[in-house]
């Protein structure tokens, strides 16, 4: 039996839904979610296994049309790189997002010569007679790119994604092991944890200047250690962060575990500590450090 295997990178804008629609694609929640917009930071790769096929889903950071930080460059690097390595391009978009804001987007996927499917998500917020106007407009502004609407929320329609990009899948063993769902380690998926957390928890631009790191994870039969350190850029953000006695740190502390501790169906005990990093956001060093630049 003929086997595929193929790259398709997600792109669109901040708060777009890129992150629900791969775990609802994945099974599984492998990436953090939150009503605030540039959440995802980084690539996450989900796996989708069949018995003829491995699509390689790669959800990336929304791009910033003006980037404030260092770090925001970094992220829209990720968006670049996006179209140069897949086999297809999945444009993510809703009927909220202007077209001046996915100019950027537009054009690259309009000069690129990979296929482009355009992904309208939040179609549970359309009326179904704006839907064809709204199919019309892009396959005007994308020649030749597929179409079709999801609501990566509610999982409506989210699998016949999977039956559009697999027509263009090449012909090829799988790239990563079929009983796998991602690429990435628990180190990653505790830290992300964490930063969800922290994003739902605290306000302004508290989530924003936050970085997480495990330091230590230490598997034990009874329960898992981990220690976490949380990065801000100044001493009043590590302030708010921990909160008076303990208090905010405290409760983050256990949302996180409780939620790490159902991702690893196993006890947890979970050390967060905060420390300053001044102007990481902006230190080629420090990004490095934490692992947004090579």
């Amino acid at each position: 039996m003929m086997h595929k295997a193929g790259f398709v990178n997600i792109i669109g804008l901040p708060n777009v839904g890129k992150s629900t629609l791969l775990n609802g694609l994945i099974g599984e929640r492998l990436s953090i979610i939150s009503p605030k917009a540039q959440t995802t930071r980084g690539r996450l790769i989900g796996l989708v296994n069949q018995d003829d096929c491995q699509v390689v889903f790669s959800d990336t950071p929304g791009y910033v049309n003006e980037p404030a930080y260092e770090l925001h460059r970094t992220m829209n690097n990720y968006i670049h790189e996006a179209f140069e390595d897949a086999d297809v391009l999945m444009l993510i978009t809703d009927k909220y997002q202007s077209e001046d804001e996915q100019q950027f987007l537009i054009k690259q996927c309009s000069q690129s010569k990979l296929p482009v499917i355009i992904v309208l998500n939040k179609v549970d917020l359309c009326k179904p007679a704006e839907i064809p106007a709204i199919q019309a407009r892009w396959e005007s502004l994308i020649p030749g790119a597929r179409f079709i609407a999801v609501s990566a929320k509610e999982n409506f329609n989210t699998q016949g994604i999977i039956e559009m990009v697999k027509p263009f899948m090449p012909e090829s063993p799988a790239y990563y092991s079929k009983e796998d769902l991602t690429d990435r380690n628990m180190r990653y998926f505790v830290a992300e944890i964490v930063r969800e957390n922290i994003f739902l928890q605290y306000e302004k631009e508290i989530p924003y200047a936050c970085e997480v790191v495990v330091e230590e994870y230490k598997e034990l039969d009874s329960m898992d250690r981990i220690r976490c350190v949380i990065y801000v850029e100044r001493d009043s953000q590590k302030n708010i962060v921990i909160g008076a006695k303990g208090s905010a740190i405290n409760k983050l502390g256990t949302a996180s575990r409780k939620q790490i501790e159902g991702f690893i169906d196993k006890k947890v005990f979970l050390d967060l500590f905060v420390k300053v990093r001044d102007g990481w956001r902006n230190n080629e060093l420090d990004l490095k450090r934490f692992g947004y630049k090579g």
